[in-house]
């Protein structure tokens, strides 16, 4: 996970399925027309911090036969390393009667084709990942021996089976891989043909339970497939072709140099004109070639399609009531087989069983159910899978812990802080990440220095380390650009403020208090890096459990 992000102009899309307004490309040479370069969008990426950038194209180009038959469509496909092809002959791909794109942008014909070529187009994907899981390093985009191509930043916690030591995207082409290849122009939601009875592509990413956002060419439909899921939980911008910029993009960043404002901020509403990129509506969408345009343009059909899975689509359709809680006797039988469905470590088992006493203990009361769902929770996203470490020496290793929390001491991130405990071995630190912007007087950064002394209380065997992030706001007009390129379409002062603490957590760049003597009684404060790749956040607790000071008060008076 990380960032993706595709380029691919000469191509004219029907949107008429999609109800967007979308200008004709003009006919203007592709340098003429960039609104931003391609390099400020590899830059984007890279601010993501993420161990690794790569780079695919695929030219496809659609001939006319001269006995006058269909239009076919060809590919070729080249590897790009950082913006550098590999000159390796295994790393380029070729089919047979293909035509092929010279640097200038000219329409090469190869040697033994027979139909005359008549328009080109370029898809470039771009996927830059911040490894979680697996034993062995990656590279997107990933490619397979059929031919597809595969970016993703998300995650998989279920609905498609990986192994404990297997990588999210790995897992996944290999799952899209087995796909059938039909016309998804057509108005069907199952393969026919020789693929009949395979599984399709929305039927698999309908599967997907996590977060996730896509980009994937099938190679055998020539159809480019893109979306995220069904509740926006990665983000996805995509800018429709316009007069200006004939090009259809996708990112998960916004470059900043492609956010235009008219002042700044408004001072008035605290919005700013944002006029290039929009977030991509949650769902599955496809691009299928079918015909080519006068002015030599590709053109491709753009379908959204409904998801499959049923339980999705009822939670998708789900409407929001009143409903009075009523304590339920559900068994902890539940957490059992979730554990015996996956290979947890023993350190988690024993911790679980020793908070409800034995596993068929019985948790009935609310309060139970919804920390048995964080628990679980953070259970998926922590210690059920092995997290990528890379390079990191095998010493380090042993006590690096690979989650960090941003921690206020307030309800939501206390309990997150206690949960993890239970589910982390004991052998990691935990690092506390508290961003202040009043230094030590601020009220978060008090109530986080209480909050550690209490987990230290209660979690004594645990190495906690409070990351203290001091900031002030005046000196990041420099970064409130690139802060509002990180959260484009959002445009507001508060989702700027936000934003801004968010970005500094997860910078985990702070001060730590390091003992000088044995007994720990004296402390100088040191700079420290987190280098924890799994950030946990918890917010809504105050909200939803009364955790506000105003709540308390209104307690105490008496009131409800």
């Amino acid at each position: 996970m990380c960032g993706i992000a595709l380029i691919f102009s000469g191509v004219r899309l029907n949107l008429s399925l999609l109800h967007v307004d979308a200008r004709s490309p003009s006919l203007h040479p592709v340098h003429e027309q960039l609104e931003f370069p391609i390099d400020g969008l590899k830059a984007a990426l890279r601010r993501r911090g993420p161990d690794s950038l790569g780079g695919v194209k695929v030219f496809i180009s659609s001939k006319s036969s001269s006995h006058g038959e269909e239009n076919l469509f060809e590919c070729f496909i080249e590897r790009v390393d950082d913006g550098d092809a590999f000159e390796n002959q295994n790393d380029r791909y070729k089919m047979e009667n293909s035509c092929f794109c010279s640097e200038n942008g000219l329409v090469l014909q190869s040697e033994n084709s027979h139909s005359d070529p008549t328009s080109v187009a370029e898809l470039y994907l771009i996927g830059a990942t911040l490894q979680l899981r697996g034993l062995n390093p990656i590279v997107q985009p990933l490619m397979d021996a059929s031919r597809n191509i595969l970016v993703y930043n998300g995650e998989i916690f279920g609905g498609i089976p990986i192994e404990r030591d297997e990588n999210d995207a790995e897992t996944l082409m290999q799952a899209l891989g087995t796909c059938c290849a039909s016309n998804f122009n057509l108005d069907i939601s199952t393969c026919n043909g020789e693929g009949k009875g395979q599984s399709t592509i929305v039927d698999i990413l309908s599967k997907i339970q996590g977060p996730w956002s896509i980009i994937y060419w099938q190679d055998r439909a020539k159809t480019l497939w893109f979306g995220r899921d069904a509740f926006g939980r990665r983000s996805l911008l995509v800018h429709w072709p316009t007069v200006e910029d004939s090009r259809f993009l996708l990112s998960s960043v916004s470059p900043a140099s492609s956010i235009f404002h008219s002042s700044g901020l408004d001072d008035d509403n605290g919005t700013c004109e944002v006029s290039f990129w929009e977030e991509l509506p949650c769902g599955i969408y496809s691009i299928s070639f079918d015909a080519q345009s006068r002015d030599c343009c590709l053109v491709g059909a753009v379908k959204k399609h409904e998801w499959t899975n049923e339980s999705l689509k009822e939670l998708v359709e789900w409407k929001r009531t009143r409903i009075e809680p009523e304590p339920g006797n559900i068994s902890a039988s539940y957490l059992k087989d979730f554990l015996s469905q996956h290979e947890c470590n023993s350190g988690c088992l024993h911790n679980l069983q020793s908070i409800s006493g034995s596993t068929e203990a019985p948790v009935s009361t609310p309060a139970e159910i919804v920390l048995d769902a964080l628990r679980k929770s953070l259970i998926r996203r922590t210690s059920l899978y092995t997290v990528f470490q890379g390079t990191t020496s095998a010493s380090r290793k042993a006590e690096l812990g690979p989650v960090a929390i941003l921690f206020s001491g307030g309800l939501d991130s206390m309990i997150l802080a206690a949960l993890l405990d239970e589910c982390l071995d004991a052998c990691y630190e935990i690092d506390l990440l508290n961003v202040s912007f009043d230094g030590c007087s601020a009220p978060d950064r008090i109530s986080a220095k209480a909050g550690v002394q209490e987990l230290r209380r209660i979690a004594p065997l645990r190495r906690w380390k409070l990351v203290e992030v001091d900031a002030d706001l005046s000196d990041l007009t420099s970064e409130t650009k690139h802060v509002m390129s990180l959260i484009n379409p959002a445009n507001t002062y508060m989702d700027l403020n936000i934003g801004i603490a968010l970005w500094l957590a997860s910078g985990g760049n702070g001060w730590i208090y390091e003992a000088i003597d044995k007994d720990e009684k004296f402390h100088r404060r040191v700079k420290y890096k987190s280098e924890a790749k799994i950030l946990l956040v918890g917010s809504g607790a105050d909200e939803q459990c009364a955790g506000y000071g105003r709540h308390r008060t209104k307690f105490r008076q008496g009131g409800v």
